[in-house]
Parts: C-alpha cells; sequence; structure tokens
C-alpha cells in the first residue's frame, strides 16, 4: 500500500493488496490469491475506472472545465466518479436503478452526486436488477445527458479502460508472490476488468489460464439459456454479449456460480479472512474452488475482490 503524502485521495486509488486465503482454503488441493480491491477509497475495483474515464476525457478534450458528467451505473463505477468528480470540479449524476442496493445510492450523495433512481419494471424484485431494468436506466442516462449538453463516456472514450486495468494486473509486481506460475477468473459485468488483466496475464505468459464468471441462469457470454434474469449477484449477468474489452481469444472458459454459492462464500471469507466482501467476490472465489476441483487441482488461482460488503447491508447477503 501507498505510504507517502500523496496530494488527493485519487492518487489514493490502485496499489490495493494482494493476500493467499490460506484458512478458507485450507481443505482445499490448491490456493487462492484474491487482489482486495475493495480497499480502494470508494470500496471497490472501479474507482480505477473512474480515474481513467476522467483522465482521458480531461486529456482528448471531450470533458470541458466544469461540463456535467452522466454515468450508468450500479453504484461502484458512480461512486468512483463521484469521488474524482467532486475532487476535480465536475458535476456527476449518476443514473441507477432502484433495485441496486440503496448503500451505494446514499453513498454517492454523500460524495456530492446527484443520483437518479429509475423504476423497475413490473415484476422485478429488489436487489435483483434484470436486463430489461438496465435497459430503463439506459433510456433515462440517454436523456438527461442531453438535457444538460452533459459527457458521457462513449466505447471510444473507454478503449484505454481495459488497458488502465492491466495496473491491478502487474505480473512483475504482487503477482510474482506466485513465481508467475497462476491462473485467473473474474466475474463479468463489462468486462473490462477481465480483459485488461487477461491481455497483461497473456503477454506475460501465455499458458496462464483466464477465465469468465457468470451467474448461474444469466450465463450469456457462455452461450446459455437465460432462465434466471433476476440472479442477486449485482454488477453482472445482465444479457450483455457486446463486450468491447475481451479478446475472445483470451478467454480459456467460462464459469457459473449460483446465488446461494457467492452468498455463503462471502460469509465465509468475512468469518475465516476477515474480508467483507460483496456479492461479485463471493462468486470469483466460489469460481476458483470450482477450477481446484477440476484438472487445475493443486493450481494457484487468482481473483478479484471486487467491492465491500458494506453496499450490501441492505439485502439478503447479510441477514
Amino acid at each position: 500500500m501507498t505510504t507517502h503524502l500523496l496530494p488527493s485521495t485519487v492518487e489514493a486509488i490502485g496499489g490495493t493488496p494482494l493476500v493467499e486465503l490460506a484458512r478458507f482454503g485450507r481443505a482445499l488441493n490448491g490456493r487462492i490469491l484474491a487482489k482486495l480491491e475493495y480497499l480502494n477509497p470508494g470500496f471497490s475495483k472501479k474507482d480505477r475506472i473512474a480515474r481513467q474515464i476522467i483522465e482521458d476525457a480531461e486529456a482528448n478534450g471531450e470533458l470541458k472545465p466544469g461540463q456535467t458528467v452522466v454515468e450508468l451505473t450500479s453504484g461502484n463505477t458512480g461512486t468512483g466518479l463521484a469521488i474524482v468528480c467532486g475532487i476535480k470540479g465536475y458535476p456527476f449524476v449518476a443514473v441507477m436503478s432502484r433495485g441496486n442496493s440503496m448503500e451505494r445510492a446514499r453513498m454517492m450523495g454523500a460524495l456530492g452526486a446527484e443520483v437518479v433512481l429509475v423504476d423497475q419494471l413490473p415484476g422485478s424484485l429488489p436487489g435483483q436488477v434484470s436486463g430489461g431494468d438496465l435497459e430503463q436506466v439506459e433510456q433515462a442516462a440517454r436523456r438527461i445527458t442531453l438535457e444538460r449538453n452533459a459527457f458521457r463516456r462513449s466505447i471510444s472514450t473507454t478503449r484505454a479502460i481495459s488497458v488502465s486495468i492491466c495496473s491491478i494486473a502487474r505480473p512483475r509486481g504482487d503477482f510474482e508472490q506466485s513465481g508467475g506460475q497462476f491462473d485467473a477468473c473474474d466475474f463479468a459485468g463489462t468486462a473490462g476488468s477481465f480483459g485488461g488483466c487477461a491481455a497483461a496475464f497473456k503477454a506475460y505468459r501465455p499458458q496462464i489460464a483466464c477465465y469468465l464468471v457468470e451467474p448461474v441462469g444469466a450465463a450469456v457470454i457462455a452461450g446459455r439459456p437465460i432462465t434466471q434474469p433476476n440472479h442477486k449477484i449485482q454488477g453482472g449477468g445482465y444479457s450483455m454479449t457486446d463486450l468491447p474489452f475481451v479478446n475472445p481469444a483470451h478467454v480459456d472458459g467460462f464459469l457459473q456460480v449460483s446465488d446461494e454459492e457467492a452468498i455463503q462464500t462471502c460469509r465465509s471469507l468475512a468469518r475465516l479472512e476477515g474480508i467483507f466482501a460483496g456479492f461479485s467476490s463471493g462468486a470469483n472465489v466460489a469460481a476458483a474452488v470450482q477450477l481446484l476441483q477440476t484438472d487445475l487441482k493443486g493450481k494457484t488461482i487468482v481473483v478479484l475482490l471486487n467491492d465491500s460488503g458494506l453496499k450490501y447491508l441492505s439485502t439478503d447477503l447479510w441477514t
């Protein structure tokens, strides 16, 4: 972790520690290493993306001084943008489904964001955001962007994002603790983290296997039919198939994790490792357990712990 004096919280983003889940994995045939991304200032890996969005847009002139920034978010990217925009002086509007946990909305508001909550579709359940719910949020984000002549990231703006995520995955840094002999898996939202990490890993050692993780019943990237659109693992599994950050050649396989597996893994991490993480972090570790029960038994698996369990206190993750 960084120990020298920093000019602002923006510079505190990144540099998160890597730990071995030795107690959780005591009975496993292999090792799980976890990158504690929830220790970023906004309590998630998306702080990295937020910083890159704003700095890239400033550098290429897309974002003007004092211009409003709009983002569709499930809460984590929005929290990171609230921090970065607040420090840099840009008004920020976060557009989010009411189905996401309210802790995220409250945190963004506390950080100075204007939070626009979009109602879910009839029949949708709180805490379970469907692809249809997400489309409602997208429509609202487009409308607000036009009304306020705001900046909103586009594909051209975000092409560098997955490259910036390579900073999570610098094999000559933390991951050399494993001797460079590891495989990796990550839960897919936009898959920017997976895309950046996989690119860095493959460049370092092509034999590193990289796996995409999705919810059971919503594994559309893996080509499976959608049977559980209202899964509980927030931040992914929204029927997204256009993943501009992912090189298909870097995907060595697909894994699916159930709601219950993600929840029970989160609770075990809290009890055994002192790690208080969210749904997708539990999904990543549960997926790593699956890998250690295959022909990868005895290997080392690296995962990201994406965000903090503090963002899910109103959900059934901790009840």
